[in-house]
């Protein structure tokens, strides 16, 4: 018997146990007695769409017990927004659990929800950054904040600085990386030309330049250097030159990327040159 049986605030409550195939299922989940107990009542709710803070102290159980079940956040969302709750409230407790829970993508498509519901983001953008100091190359709150810009604006509210101090830190972040180009390109809705202008590309091709020569073997500025010819409608044969220096055909010993050689290859081959040396050296690099 659980501990809501024995309570009586959920007597007129008839709980749904799991169903797990019968009884004898041929793959059983272990749940806890606690947790089976908790859900069976929570099913039982949701199958009367009832919301309640009961309601919400249910699924604030489940929750910890286990912060992964995208159902019971969702359901929690919905009985928020039915209650009137305070949503800054939430968004506290969602804060201590994302810090204990780095990983857990539920807990940030339903920071999207409130945050979208409360119309306001003041302290979002600070709250990011205190993540990033745990985990910098997080997948899930790198997307989060994308959207943060993208809902509320905030291309130029020092977003460039943000990345570029990321990009300082560790060179070789490639989803700092990602947001660069998400910031500099991802308002051509908005008939903004990104880096298609010769003043932003002239820019965009000298940072990326600048972090190449900082780590010649880190990919992502290399691919963004592609990004950039493709986007702004350059010729990648502008950038040969600058391959050269990290990828020398001539010198023995002077390659200090393969992301280099892999551009030459790709220069040399559009312009029809005979390109043995250089497959040569790409051989022996590899």
């Amino acid at each position: 018997m659980g501990k809501h049986d024995d309570d009586p605030a959920w007597s007129d409550i008839t709980p749904l146990p799991t169903s797990e195939g019968g009884p004898n299922p041929l793959a059983a989940i272990a749940y806890t007695e606690e947790y089976e107990d908790t859900m069976s009542y929570l099913r039982a709710v949701m199958a009367s769409n009832g919301f309640s803070p009961r309601v919400l102290d249910l699924t604030e159980d489940l929750i910890d017990m286990n912060p992964a079940h995208y159902t019971v956040w969702l359901y929690r969302a919905q009985c928020l927004f039915a209650l009137n709750s305070d949503l800054h409230v939430e968004l506290e407790r969602l804060n201590e659990t994302a810090l204990a829970h780095q990983k857990n993508y539920q807990i940030w498509h339903h920071r999207n929800l409130i945050v979208d519901k409360l119309d306001k983001c003041e302290g979002e953008q600070g709250f990011v950054q205190r993540m990033f100091v745990k985990d910098a190359k997080n997948y899930h709150v790198w997307c989060y904040r994308q959207w943060l810009v993208k809902r509320f604006g905030l291309w130029e509210k020092g977003e460039l600085d943000f990345t570029e101090e990321m990009l300082r830190e560790d060179i070789r972040n490639n989803s700092a990386w990602n947001h660069w180009w998400f910031v500099v390109n991802g308002r051509e809705a908005e008939g903004v030309a990104g880096v298609t202008d010769p003043d932003s590309r002239a820019r965009e091709i000298n940072f990326t330049k600048d972090a190449i020569a900082k780590a010649p073997q880190n990919q992502s500025p290399w691919n963004y250097l592609r990004g950039i010819a493709r986007k702004s409608g350059i010729s990648l044969a502008h950038l040969k030159s600058f391959a050269e220096q990290h990828a020398s055909l001539d010198r023995p010993g002077a390659v200090k990327s393969s992301f280099a050689l892999d551009l030459l290859a790709d220069i040399l081959g559009k312009r029809r040159v005979a390109t043995s040396k250089l497959v040569g050296r790409m051989i022996c690099w590899r």
